[in-house]
């Protein structure tokens, strides 16, 4: 079973930053898409970046453009994200998941392949 790891969460101001990590096994991170998605309590879980491996494109949800920045480094088997300008709103438990480009760029989560246990961000206003 490969398990994901998230880290970085914790409680900032509004106007704060954040930068989330994801670990990944280095047997499968060079060659697999990662993408952030985040749920608040009730809420659906919706995703917030993508990255693919290789090339690197990367893909954004509409309510993160021009604050958040996903970025890999594969030499670490990591995938971070930066977060700026934070929200109330993106209060929420944040979960990496990689699968496949075609689905992590879709943010669908029902078919993304695995997923970490979540690192908590809370924004204060």
């Amino acid at each position: 079973q490969v398990q994901l790891v998230e880290s970085g969460g914790g409680s900032v101001q509004a106007g704060g930053s954040l930068t989330l990590s994801c670990a990944a096994p280095g047997s499968m991170f060079s060659s697999t898409s990662i993408a952030w998605f985040r749920q608040a309590p009730r809420k659906e879980r919706e995703g917030v970046a993508a990255i693919s491996a290789g090339v690197r494109l990367t893909f954004y949800g509409d309510t993160v453009k021009g604050r958040f920045t996903i970025s890999r480094d594969n030499a670490d088997n990591t995938v971070l994200l930066q977060m700026t300008s934070l929200q109330p709103a993106d209060t929420a438990m944040y979960y990496c998941g990689a699968g496949r480009w075609s689905i992590v760029s879709r943010f669908d989560s029902h078919l993304v392949d695995y997923w970490g246990h979540g690192t908590q961000v809370t924004v204060s206003s």
